[in-house]
């Protein structure tokens, strides 16, 4: 199923459906949670009794089992209806981070992780990055040795969301030394376990915005994992996150998209009303210009995640679309913003007008999963044949 010019009947139904929900959390909702820091648990509670967590899930599980694009649209939506980053990723991970077990799991391990997530009983975060690696995932250092029962698991990890509420961590580490391996791609492996916190320190990270959903630092020490909880081969933890990678892009770029969505509507309405040397500021092609041109880069954008998306869903290669609709994606979600708040001219500083909020979640999209160099690294590399430059 994809998006064409215009929504299936089903996918407009999965947007009527989502937008019902967001219509209950206004702005003022999202505003008292980026102050106070409160994850919005009244949101991802009725998103959960909807049963949209498990929206890609397969449906012998309870899930619907739909597409990426049907994700893609619903996270879109709900980051355009002002929510932002603030909404989208209280709900993120549990939509499609999850697809590593969907896809290398075992029967039983699905049927044992994968409901508890859907209804919203299990709250997983997701521990990739270390401090001294940085998106050089090969390098990580955080290592499980084996044991009788399982592995034991020490190291760092940094920038992972949701770890101040989460009972379950999907987390990759080393279980074969670097220097025994013929690349260094090889050797790390895949866990889904219980977030222990007799044996992992969670630290919140002060940051710029999107308080209420918070990233942190793990110091991960004696962590006992058992082999039930090891995801696929052991070894093979690389290849399989590289599953999930292109689907995160797409799921970011339509956030950035409607984030961006909803800095524009409300620019183009206060240009409507503010008046100012007698006439409203909207008349004004200073105004004008950067708002359409914002209109157009996010619907160009927009073409080409649902394009990755459905390029995914038919079990085609995506990489160069996904990672480009990423790029896209955020550059223009951030340019709306930026815009919106240029054309509030210094009302746009202010918290009452709202997109000062969007203008600080937007450079989440620019930063997150990936930088937009590598990025442009691997279109370069994949897409136009030039040498590898790192």
């Amino acid at each position: 199923m994809t998006i064409g010019i215009e929504l299936t009947e089903a996918q407009a139904a999965i947007q009527e459906a989502i937008q019902k929900i967001c219509a209950k959390y206004d702005d003022h909702y999202w505003l008292k949670t980026d102050e106070t820091g409160k994850f919005p648990e009244e949101f991802v509670a009725d998103i959960a009794a909807g049963g949209w967590l498990g929206v890609a899930m397969p449906e012998r599980f309870g899930g619907a089992g739909l597409g990426l694009t049907e994700a893609a649209l619903m996270m879109q939506t709900v980051a355009q209806s002002g929510a932002g980053f603030s909404g989208a990723s209280a709900i993120h991970l549990n939509i499609f981070g999850l697809m590593p077990i969907v896809k290398f799991g075992t029967e039983e391990q699905q049927a044992r992780f994968l409901p508890p997530a859907m209804d919203g009983t299990d709250k997983a975060c997701f521990a990739v990055t270390e401090p001294n690696s940085g998106l050089d995932t090969s390098s990580l250092e955080t290592k499980a040795e084996r044991t009788n029962t399982g592995y034991r698991i020490r190291g760092r990890k940094i920038w992972t969301t949701n770890a101040q509420r989460a009972n379950k961590i999907l987390l990759i580490a080393r279980t074969t030394p670097k220097d025994q391996v013929k690349r260094p791609t090889e050797g790390l492996s895949l866990f889904y376990a219980d977030f222990d916190r007799s044996k992992i320190e969670a630290n919140p990270i002060p940051k710029m915005g999107r308080k209420a959903v918070e990233c942190n630092t793990l110091f991960i020490e004696d962590l006992e994992v058992s082999n039930a909880e090891l995801i696929g081969e052991e070894g093979a933890g690389f290849k399989i996150l590289l599953t999930g990678l292109n689907p995160e892009r797409v799921l970011f770029a339509a956030e950035a998209i409607g984030l961006g969505r909803a800095a524009l509507k409300r620019a183009a309405q206060y240009a409507k009303e503010r008046v100012v040397f007698g006439r409203p500021i909207g008349q004004n092609q200073g105004i004008q210009h950067p708002l359409a041109k914002s209109w157009a880069e996010l619907e160009a954008a927009d073409l080409l995640a649902f394009k990755a998306a459905a390029l995914y869903d038919a079990g085609k290669d995506c990489g160069a679309e996904a990672n480009a609709a990423k790029y896209l994606g955020a550059e223009a979600g951030f340019r709306a913003c930026e815009a919106s708040v240029l054309a509030h001219g210094g009302m746009g500083y202010a918290k009452e007008y709202f997109v000062e909020r969007y203008f600080r979640e937007a450079m989440i999209a620019r930063i997150a999963p990936v930088s937009r160099e590598m990025i442009l690294n691997f279109i370069a590399e994949r897409v136009l044949g030039l040498p590898k430059s790192y």
